[in-house]
């Protein structure tokens, strides 16, 4: 018998597997969110127990997801650095980084290049595991078609109340390395 794919987005508020799939109006509800969730980020990571357990830790992941989406496609560095904790490690290619200082300089140039115009960031696969989330992600150009980057992600995310202490990444850019001048000018701070 074959195996039977599933939708990683069937319980999700929206679905980033391919382009176009999100209205403008709901794009707006999840920055708004996005924004709401980096104001409830605690300044003490949150123990898991009793009263903040995996299952809740993972519904509010679920509910981040489409967030974290929309705000790199909308270049939101605003958004995606609140989303680290300050003592984030990073394990990637280039780091590791240890603390949300080290990164933000390198990180800023692979967040313009995929959030440039003309270019589609997408999440074909996501899955979750109380503080765990895995994704991969490709980016291509609009109009040739071709992949620009790609990449494969384990986040530590401690819930809306903890934030990402912990991100592992192996990412790959096809055409750019450096984003330029005018591009990182499109990020919003």
């Amino acid at each position: 018998m074959i195996k039977v794919r599933r939708n990683y987005y069937a319980d999700l508020a929206a679905d980033y597997s391919c382009p176009g799939l999100v209205s403008e109006a709901l794009k707006a509800q999840l920055i708004a969110a996005g924004e709401r969730f980096v104001a409830m980020k605690e300044a003490t990571l949150p123990a898991i127990g009793p009263d903040y357990p995996p299952s809740q830790i993972e519904q509010e992941n679920r509910e981040w997801w489409p967030t974290h989406c929309e705000a790199l496609r909308q270049g939101r560095g605003d958004i995606l650095t609140g989303e680290y904790r300050d003592d984030l490690v990073y394990f990637c290619q280039d780091g590791p980084y240890y603390g949300i200082e080290q990164q933000q300089e390198r990180e800023k140039h692979w967040w313009a290049l995929i959030a440039q115009p003309g270019v589609t960031m997408t999440w074909p696969i996501v899955m979750f595991h109380g503080e765990f989330v895995h994704f991969e992600w490709v980016c291509m150009d609009d109009n040739t078609h071709e992949t620009i980057a790609k990449g494969s992600v384990c986040w530590v995310r401690r819930g809306h109340r903890g934030g990402c202490p912990f991100k592992s990444e192996q990412l790959t850019f096809y055409r750019d390395v450096f984003a330029s001048a005018e591009l990182l000018e499109l990020l919003k701070a």
